[in-house]
């Protein structure tokens, strides 16, 4: 007689889920873990996809058609649906139909690697084959003369060893007393000019020898630094600013004020302000009245994506 052998119960996991299956036979539907386990998507993403690849071809799957059935809004089924279309595991595309209608037909991919690897060779057999009935003939083959033998070299006496020189001097880069010298760069001139700003830039170099009397200044050096003064005003400087900047800690003895006036203009200039950046105004969206920020009126985000996958027209579902 046997002996009866005595099976071991499988013993449960102490945490974590414990999973009651129960073989199906109908109602079921074969879902990849590529998108059940996806972890770049959220979850509504997730159960939206594995309810569009459990429906059978041809049933629609607009924002509309699922929010009837969803308690989500539409806003958050467009969302998912954008999830989906970015990662692969939807694909819209617009094609005629009977009548001259034109639907989008929307294609559902259980492994969206699998199938742009498939589409990828078949383009790339349909380049083969198109550039195997371009081939041109195999040229005939070229003959290549044959190359004589070199003569053979004729030997030279030898001659007296070389004398060697000395190297020439390496001449000095002088420049000669009489070079002319390079210009001095140019005066800062202000962006926008105006009678103000000139006027403003005027008074301020001609009461330079108030507050520092070395820098008396003639009319006629005002007249040609009142530029320069006037483009660091524009710049934003306060006279005050610029009138110490130009007249601290002079030189001993001072002899030509102007040409340092003139000097410090050009060495010192302090960068242009910076551009105000522009303040996009709120808007009204024109379906749900919400605020958002737009240069122009319209809708807003999440109200386009529902008119993106709206149900106005034929929406076809391809697996």
């Amino acid at each position: 007689m046997d002996t009866q052998q005595a099976i071991a119960p499988s013993r449960a996991p102490s945490a974590g889920v414990v999973h009651i299956n129960i073989r199906l036979t109908d109602g079921y539907s074969i879902i990849s873990n590529r998108l059940s386990q996806h972890r770049d998507m959220s979850l509504l993403a997730i159960g939206l996809g594995t309810h569009i690849q459990s429906l059978p071809a041809g049933r629609r799957i607009g924002v509309k058609a699922l929010a009837a059935i969803f308690p989500e809004s539409e806003a958050r089924i467009a969302a998912a649906l954008r999830e989906l279309e970015h990662h692969g595991f939807l694909r819209r595309t617009r094609e005629r139909v009977r009548g001259g209608r034109v639907a989008t037909r929307t294609e559902s991919y259980n492994h969206p690697e699998a199938a742009a690897r498939r589409a990828e060779a078949g383009a790339r057999t349909g380049a083969v084959a198109t550039s195997a009935r371009v081939i041109d003939p195999a040229p005939a083959p070229v003959r290549v003369p044959e190359r004589e033998p070199a003569p053979a070299p004729v030997p030279v006496p030898a001659s007296e060893p070389p004398v060697a020189r000395e190297p020439d001097p390496v001449p000095r880069l002088v420049p000669p007393p009489a070079a002319p010298k390079p210009p001095p760069p140019p005066l800062p001139f202000p962006r926008w000019p105006s009678a103000p700003l000139f006027d403003e830039a005027a008074r301020l170099l001609a009461g330079l020898q108030v507050s520092a009397p070395l820098f008396a200044l003639s009319e006629v050096d005002v007249e040609r630094l009142t530029p320069g003064v006037a483009a660091w005003l524009e710049r934003g400087v306060r006279p005050d600013a610029v009138r110490v900047a130009l007249t601290d800690d002079p030189p001993v003895p001072l002899r030509h004020p102007a040409k340092l006036l003139r000097h410090r203009l050009i060495a010192l200039l302090p960068p242009p302000v910076p551009a105000a950046v522009p303040v996009v105004p709120l808007q009204n969206c024109d379906d749900c009245d919400r605020a958002f920020r737009s240069p122009v009126p319209g809708c807003c985000g999440e109200c386009r994506d529902v008119r993106a996958y709206a149900d106005d027209e034929p929406c076809l579902l391809g697996a």
